[in-house]
């Protein structure tokens, strides 16, 4: 019998599929041909594929594939050209790392040879491109990375990845792929077969469980900060439910993941300080940073207890955070067996009941301080408070997710429902809410996705490209653009370090400025894009519901372009 050979590029998609990827994000360049050619090929032999997509730039295709696993908390894959490829997307492998995010990185990598090979070079970016290390240009970002030596390696080392970035704790992993390897010839196998390696799912050690359970059941003031979120949309739920059951405050500092509801009763906001002062136990659930240190103080005697899927965050050099206590394992797995061990504790009723109360009437006390600083005034420029006041009432009743990157603020953004709310990464890797809310979209088509950035972080997402995307692949999301013409991140921790100093009194501060501001709407106006720029408060909720009204009725992508101060 005559066996069937392939080349090894041709095995890439149809593993992928096997093993639970969906998309492929791609940005193809001269090392591709042997991957376009076995792609043609599968298709041809009708063999199931996950969907090839093309991303004309590799910081979107990180950031799609960032948002899309947001939604489904599985894996995708990204495909970028060689070392210069793989240079625009270590931004977005930063921001994946930071935030415990799979992705299956893979870049071509020029030839070694020069001739007397299929696939040998042939132009001269086979020279130029060739480096010694192309991998350390996101090693410190990735847990694992490898080059395919040998092209009957590729189906177990597509397992191998893949069960490594979906390891507690998840993260982006890299394989490079040479474009001589890929062309050489394989025996061909059923590519469709069960992964031959499973992703380890860690999980708090049952005694670890039991000691927090009593250190919370007999707390006087307990105080959790959660900053990723505490689980799927069930693991939410039952949060909620047990934090009230208990009557425990839950502050939301520097939130990435929506843990709690902004109007739950247990919910104090995002200034953890004045509950520390006083907390006897505190619960960082997955919290790179809970808090400011030099803001921030402890009680004295106050235990400490990290819980996560990496509770000491180990890729950071320094993170001194004192934990008297650390659970490692996935955060919905151990809080649901947390919640099933405080079962088993007697509850002093009166002392929750009091404390429930205290802390519902601080929820209700932090809420009404935000709804006057998000009430707009007539002929003053709008504030980010305001902005965000005005966005979350026209989202009400809507299915959607916010994706915020220093345009919105959260309190004023009211947020009720697990995956409603995503902030930027702390690793800071700008331009990443656009890309991401395409990516949500593409998750669930039926949602509607947000990103609501500063105008420097627009620039920072290639706004060209990601509206070609868009437009491209009919994903109608929201952008509004926080513009106030500079860096405000940049203003104010110069403020906040020199509150005095000559920079912070100046009429105009070096380094801060985007003047003169691009005309944003004409960028969307290229793809088709609804786009309108809003000057005055009396503007934006027309302006904001003249943009859902295209986005659900016409499907295009919608850009509001909101002058804020």
């Amino acid at each position: 019998m005559t066996e069937t050979r392939i080349p090894a590029g041709s095995a890439i998609f149809p593993r992928l599929k096997a093993l639970g990827v969906d998309y492929v994000f791609c940005n193809s360049g001269t090392d591709f041909p042997p991957i376009i050619e076995g792609l043609a090929t599968a298709k041809a032999r009708g063999e199931a594929l996950p969907e090839a997509v093309v991303i004309p730039h590799e910081s979107a295709a990180l950031g799609m594939a960032h948002g899309y696993t947001l939604m489904t908390g599985r894996a995708q894959a990204v495909m970028m050209h060689t070392n210069v490829g793989l240079a625009n997307g270590a931004m977005g492998a930063i921001n994946a790392a930071a935030e415990q995010i799979p992705v299956i990185l893979m870049s071509g990598r020029t030839p070694t040879l020069e001739a007397g090979r299929l696939g040998a070079r042939t132009v001269p970016i086979g020279w130029g491109q060739e480096m010694r290390d192309q991998h350390a240009l996101v090693r410190e970002a990735t847990k694992w990375d490898y080059e395919l030596r040998f092209p009957e390696q590729i189906t177990e080392l597509l397992d191998r990845a893949h069960a490594i970035a979906s390891s507690t704790p998840k993260g982006p992993v890299y394989l490079s792929l040479p474009r001589e390897v890929l062309c050489e010839e394989i025996v061909f196998d059923d590519l469709t077969a069960e992964p031959s390696i499973a992703p380890a799912t860690g999980a708090a050690d049952q005694a670890s469980i039991e000691k927090l359970a009593a250190m919370l059941a007999t707390a006087k003031s307990p105080l959790i900060i959660a900053q990723r979120g505490v689980g799927d949309a069930d693991g939410f739920a039952a949060f909620a439910r047990w934090a009230e059951e208990w009557g425990i405050a839950v502050s939301s500092w520097w939130v990435n993941q929506l843990a709690i509801a902004t109007d739950h009763p247990c919910h104090v906001g995002p200034n953890p300080g004045p509950w520390m002062a006083e907390a006897d136990v505190v619960l960082a659930i997955d919290c790179l940073a809970p808090w400011m240190p030099e803001a921030h103080a402890l009680k004295q005697d106050a235990k400490v207890v990290h819980l996560g899927p990496d509770p000491l965050y180990a890729r950071f050099p320094v993170r001194n955070f004192p934990s008297h206590l650390s659970l490692a394992g996935d955060t919905g797995a151990t809080l649901t067996a947390l919640f099933k061990a405080m079962q088993l504790h007697a509850r002093d009723e009166g002392m929750i009941a009091e404390r429930r109360k205290r802390i519902a009437q601080a929820n209700q006390s932090w809420r009404d301080d935000v709804s006057r600083v998000s009430t707009p005034v007539t002929g003053q420029t709008l504030t980010k408070p305001q902005l965000s006041r005005a966005l979350s009432d026209a989202l009400k009743g809507r299915k959607s997710t916010v994706f915020c990157e220093l345009g919105a603020v959260l309190g004023p953004m009211e947020r009720s429902e697990a995956h409603s709310w995503f902030d930027t990464p702390h690793s800071g890797g700008l331009g990443w809410s656009f890309p991401a809310a395409m990516g949500a979209q593409l998750a669930d088509p039926d949602r509607l996705c947000v990103a609501v950035m500063g105008d420097g972080s627009y620039m920072f997402a290639n706004p060209t490209v990601c509206h070609q995307i868009a437009e491209a692949m009919q994903l109608p999301i929201l952008i509004v653009i926080a513009n106030n013409s500079e860096w405000d991140a940049v203003r104010r921790s110069v403020t906040s370090i020199y509150p005095e100093g000559h920079a912070a009194k100046s009429n105009q501060m070096p380094l801060v400025e985007l003047k003169p501001s691009p005309d944003f709407c004409k960028t969307a106006e290229a793809s088709r894009a609804f786009a309108r720029r809003v000057e005055k408060p009396e503007e934006l909720s027309d302006a904001i519901e003249a943009a859902l009204k295209a986005i659900e009725t016409e499907g295009r992508c919608a850009v509001l372009d909101v002058k804020i101060r």
